[in-house]
């Protein structure tokens, strides 16, 4: 086979072997999952095929198996709007939750349409054919063609092959193992070992409380201190419900419950921090006891400036009040060979050290997109209704809320792209492009202060000041837009693949990008 990309590429296969959908799906975790059954419910009849790098679903449920790992928004949030969660725990560990999407994917009979062992490279756009030709390498290191209408990307939003790193003074020198959460080794014996767990986010939280049961001690190491909220693993009320009601029922009322309940969180902790730090601190302080120490437990910033951590049951909190597990704020000087010296002078030592420093933020999935044959730059883009970009026609993607949990914002992007698709259908067009026409006014993409965000901020695509050229950090109003505004609003442009309007010629970055 050649190695020519595009029409050559595709010419010198034999077409029969050539896969060609309505829709693809890119990843089979919660976001590809959830688009697939909203597919088959709102646009039957449509193709569609899901491809998935790895050899099972799940996504981040699949990848990362550190100890521990659960959710951290609750489950009837992070559930679909189409299944109900019937679990008593409403913050449910990772192998509940792959329980949760391997029924899913039995139901609606979703395992013909994966192709497992597929990990796309490339996606080239040719206005002239209105669809996609997408390039993809198999486990055995061969590659594979299919070309698709619709692409629709649910990667998620982090890069699977390399975390951040920290650049950790000394880490090479230290004689101990060194392990990071998403590459957790499955055969680590941590039984009577000291650990040191770096960092202080929501996966340290989650690892602490687990490790210290075997470990003989853990120490929780953070450069600055992180909000935590404590909070029961089980929904009192949700139980109630669904004693009296019928699942569906229960579900939806405690569904609707938890989003309101996080939107007045969160608008108080930006209006009133205060209150919100007051509610926060005083579970704290009861697990903790004479462990409490304030300046270990308030951050530089306000609650919800970052995403709060959640500490269910206050297990973390018990560990550290019962002497199993202690934490630390201090700067790194060195890592040595038998654990980490402080610029304070203070050494802690360790037999494990493990690097909980954070994600690497990775655009759609790290594809090499390309539009009538010119590279997509993405700080050359807007988002569109925080789920198309501008002049990129028939691709719709997933970005989860950094406030409220993922699967919110997925169940209505797939509810918005399949509107968009039965618009198509409805209009006789194939190809649907949010046209930006116009400079525009630019803001900030994240009003968090969070390091990953910061890290990669000029990476990504940009936000306006004002729907539709947006990505917003507010469901309900988003809601409203993707599920109740017309999908025709005059920016959204249908036509045809042979209308005389060119992509190319609409949007003057991706000849800048050249």
């Amino acid at each position: 086979m050649s190695n020519k990309n595009g029409a050559t590429q595709i010419a010198e296969q034999d077409s029969a072997a050539v896969e060609s959908v309505d829709v693809m799906i890119v990843g089979a975790g919660i976001s590809g999952i959830g688009m697939a059954v909203h597919l088959r419910d709102k646009c039957q009849g449509k193709s569609f095929a899901i491809v998935e790098r790895r050899d099972e679903i799940g996504g981040t449920w699949n990848l990362f198996q550190y100890p521990g790992i659960r959710s951290d928004s609750d489950m009837h949030t992070l559930g679909f709007t189409f299944e109900p969660w019937t679990e008593q725990k409403a913050i449910a560990d990772g192998p509940s939750i792959m329980k949760y999407l391997h029924r899913i994917k039995a139901k609606h009979d979703l395992e013909k349409h994966i192709r497992f062992g597929h990990k796309v490279l490339s996606a080239s756009w040719s206005s002239e054919d209105a669809r996609w030709t997408v390039t993809a390498e198999k486990s055995d290191g061969s590659q594979t063609t299919m070309y698709a209408n619709f692409v629709y990307m649910g990667a998620g939003y982090y890069d699977y092959d390399n975390p951040y790193d920290a650049q950790i003074e000394g880490l090479d020198r230290f004689k101990g193992e060194v392990v990071h959460p998403q590459f957790w080794p499955k055969d680590l014996d941590y039984s009577g070992k000291k650990v040191v767990i770096i960092g202080s986010g929501a996966t340290a939280v989650t690892i602490v409380p687990v490790l210290a049961e075997k470990a003989s001690h853990v120490t929780m190491l953070q450069r600055t201190p992180t909000w935590y909220a404590s909070a029961p693993s089980k929904d009192r009320i949700a139980n109630i419900l669904r004693k009296i009601l019928p699942e569906e029922w229960a579900y939806k009322i405690t569904r609707w419950k938890n989003v309101k309940m996080q939107d007045i969180t969160f608008r108080t902790a930006r209006d009133n921090p205060q209150k919100v730090i007051d509610k926060l601190e005083k579970p704290m302080k009861k697990e903790l006891g004479d462990k409490y120490v304030k300046e270990d437990y308030t951050p530089p910033y306000g609650p919800w400036e970052q995403r709060l951590c959640l500490v269910p049951d206050g297990d973390m909190f018990k560990a550290i009040a019962a002497g199993k597990a202690d934490l630390k704020t201090g700067h790194i000087e060195t890592v040595t060979e038998s654990g980490i010296r402080l610029k304070s002078g203070e050494t802690l030592d360790a037999d494990i050290i493990v690097t909980a420093t954070g994600l690497k933020l990775a655009v759609a999935g790290k594809v090499d997109f390309t539009v009538d044959g010119k590279k997509v730059h993405w700080p050359d883009h807007y988002y569109y209704k925080g789920c198309m970009f501008s002049d990129i026609p028939n691709l719709a993607i997933v970005f989860g809320y950094l406030n409220a949990s993922w699967t919110l914002k997925a169940d209505i992007v797939s509810d918005y792209t399949c509107r968009v698709l039965n618009h198509m259908d409805a209009t006789s067009t194939r190809i649907a492009n949010p046209a930006l026409g116009k400079e525009l006014e630019q803001e900030e993409l994240f009003d968090f202060s969070s390091g990953y965000l910061r890290r990669s901020i000029n990476e990504l695509p940009r936000n306006s000041t004002a729907m539709p050229w947006k990505l917003n950090q507010d469901y309900l109003y988003d809601k409203n837009v993707l599920l109740n505004d017309p999908v025709d609003d005059g920016v959204l442009q249908f036509y045809g693949p042979n209308s005389q309007q060119s992509v190319a010629n609409s949007d003057p970055s991706l000849e800048a990008a050249e």
